[in-house]
């Protein structure tokens, strides 16, 4: 069984998952070192961004942060008081970071042997910007949480947290609550996101246009490796040089942005035809050339 509760914002659903956590056990969470879950108290304390967290501290207590992707690390510190494990199927604002193939897989058996819930943030990653509805599929796994944002709305203010099976009886009414969650307008939006997105197969296309631009750029000078799943990319260049590419290419007309100093991050529409990707990446090139040829 599910059941969804309606919000506004990333931030939001996450601050909800924070008390389902607290309501199934205790006030134990696990999550990521470099993780981004939002900047209202509850979630940026899940945040494991310093520079994000620092200067609004003290914020929640009983929050442990683990290396991302480090199976051995989440093993050591979730326990029988842990309550929750939050994790992204790839952190986007880590500069577009994915953990190795089982990682979300052995994440739940771990929750699994100690009792604690597993949720999925799925703010980035969902509305199938990486070639499935949430991003975390191809692992095989079934999360007791997810939250979703963004794409969700088509540009207007709608999140949600969904709770899976034992999850799905711990809010009552009265438990939580959101003047504007799931309000009319951004719930027709909703609708008509998922209708255009299985009507026009952006799942698949996503996964072939995303692969297209990954093979395309990375033969480019400069460009150390490119990561990420379906329109979820992260160019990782040399030198540090990520913020120097990223202004010149928004000075081509390319809305790109340097997620830390040496990552460019891209997440283009659903929309995006072959010929502008081609186009992007002879910008890219033509830039790349620029800067590191001199």
């Amino acid at each position: 069984s599910a059941r969804v509760f309606f919000c506004n914002s990333g931030a939001e659903a996450n601050e909800a998952a924070i008390k389902i956590a607290r309501l199934h056990r205790g006030r134990r969470i696990v999550a990521a070192t470099g993780a981004f879950h939002g900047r209202t108290m509850g979630a940026l304390s899940l945040t494991g961004q310093s520079s994000k967290r620092d200067a609004f501290k003290p914020l929640l207590p009983g929050v442990k942060h683990v290396k991302y992707g480090d199976i051995k690390a989440l093993r050591r510190a979730v326990n029988k008081r842990t309550s929750m494990v939050i994790l992204e199927p790839i952190m986007g604002e880590a500069g577009v970071v994915t953990p190795p193939s089982g990682y979300l897989k052995a994440a739940r058996q771990i929750c699994d042997a100690n009792g604690a819930l597993l949720a999925i943030d799925a703010v980035q990653t969902g509305m199938g910007r990486c070639g499935s509805w949430f991003g975390y599929e191809d692992e095989g796994i079934k999360p007791d949480l997810i939250t979703i944002a963004k794409g969700l709305g088509g540009g207007l203010p709608l999140a949600a947290m969904i709770t899976l099976g034992k999850t799905s009886d711990l809010f009552k009414a009265g438990s939580h609550g959101s003047t504007f969650g799931g309000n009319p307008v951004a719930a027709a939006a909703a609708i008509a996101v998922i209708d255009e997105i299985e009507k026009k197969k952006y799942l698949a296309l996503n996964t072939v246009k995303g692969a297209l631009i990954r093979n395309l750029i990375s033969p480019i000078i400069g460009v150390e490796q490119v990561r990420g799943k379906g329109l979820l990319i992260g160019i990782c260049v040399k030198e540090n040089r990520a913020k120097q590419i990223a202004v010149d290419m928004q000075s081509r007309g390319f809305l790109v942005n340097a997620a830390n100093d040496d990552v460019i991050r891209i997440a283009p529409a659903y929309v995006v035809s072959e010929r502008q990707i081609m186009s992007f990446v002879s910008a890219f090139n033509s830039s790349c050339e620029e800067i590191y040829r001199g």
